[in-house]
């Protein structure tokens, strides 16, 4: 085989030509298609809505993605290892349960902290164990654990919520660092350079990638997988509770209901971002561009008032979308070469 051809990895999937520039690579990458939807997306909303080029308004449409791309990055981690963590909103609402007791129990701001982070990585820790422990697959331990997770949420609150937050506690949801730069956006900004270097400057980067493409190899190779899978569980259980004491602090109160539904949106967030859902590839740009996307998607909808049902059928349509699009391009290629 010439050293200049593609490669095929173990999995199947192609491999890039390490031969070609950074600037080849990223003019044939799915990231640049991503930053032309944005642009894209962008353009349209600004015709369509009078109100969304207003700075204050475009500081607004971030709070619809910075909290679930949190999670989303180390999400994508998780995936491209081959498993994944369906329970991520129901750690939130756990999270967030916890610190409201917390704040009835007279917590401070350091302390709910201290709780929201904890309460995350416990969450974390009990997936990773039952799927590295026990050799469970991710995907059923996760749709256990979110039943399991927002269930005693509602058992504690029922039909009430916890309220009297602390009033510096608002500043992590609510504040702004400079001008129209909010907290939120900060913090989303050094998280995404942060898994960046840690996803693709990192041996334990490189080591993800390695369990994604082939599990059994990594092991002979001298990679303990079962520990890099465990700190990927503990990892997304960490930015979900982080994600948790953003959200709480925005909205300023806890209810079981809180989340809802995110597990979907930061799945397609991921998927969207180009990490594929059977392992093996996937970057964290690709997933910042995602976000971005999906953000000023559902700000522009909510702008004209579409239902949030509608969002709701538009984002499960997207992850169909995303997942069904390269499969069914490599069946059309394929029987073109036949």
């Amino acid at each position: 085989m010439s050293t200049t051809a593609a490669e095929t990895g173990p999995t199947g999937r192609q491999l890039p030509d390490r031969l070609k520039s950074p600037l080849q690579r990223f003019l044939g990458s799915w990231e640049l298609l991503l930053l032309v939807v944005a642009a894209g997306v962008f353009v349209l909303n600004s015709f369509a809505s009078p109100y969304f080029l207003d700075p204050w308004n475009l500081s607004d449409a971030t709070f619809n993605f910075t909290e679930k791309a949190m999670i989303a990055f180390a999400m994508a981690l998780l995936i491209i290892s081959g498993e994944i963590d369906l329970s991520v909103a129901s750690i939130i609402a756990l999270t967030s349960t916890a610190m409201g007791f917390a704040v009835q129990l007279g917590a401070d701001t350091p302390m709910l902290i201290l709780v929201g982070l904890g309460v995350g990585l416990a969450c974390g820790a009990f997936n990773g164990l039952l799927v590295t422990g026990f050799g469970l697959p991710s995907i059923v331990v996760t749709i256990g654990t979110m039943s399991l997770f927002r269930g005693i949420s509602y058992i504690v609150l029922g039909d009430k919520a916890y309220t009297g937050y602390p009033s510096d506690f608002a500043f992590f949801g609510q504040g702004y660092v400079w001008w129209v730069i909010s907290f939120e956006f900060v913090l989303f900004a050094f998280l995404a350079l942060l898994f960046a270097v840690i996803l693709h400057q990192t041996n334990f980067g490189r080591a993800v990638y390695v369990i994604g493409n082939n599990p059994v190899g990594a092991l002979f190779s001298g990679i303990r997988v079962a520990r890099v899978k465990f700190a990927l569980f503990l990892l997304t259980g960490l930015m979900s509770g982080v994600a948790a004491i953003c959200l709480t602090s925005r909205l300023g109160a806890t209810r079981p209901s809180i989340a809802f539904g995110w597990e979907l949106e930061v799945v397609t967030m991921v998927v969207l971002g180009g990490v594929s859902i059977l392992g093996g590839s996937g970057s964290i740009p690709g997933v910042v561009i995602a976000a971005f996307v999906m953000g000023m998607v559902t700000f522009g909808f909510g702008l004209l008032n579409v239902p949030g049902i509608v969002m709701s059928i538009f984002i499960g349509l997207l992850l169909i979308g995303v997942i069904a699009l390269p499969r069914i391009v490599r069946q059309v290629l394929a029987k073109r070469k036949v």
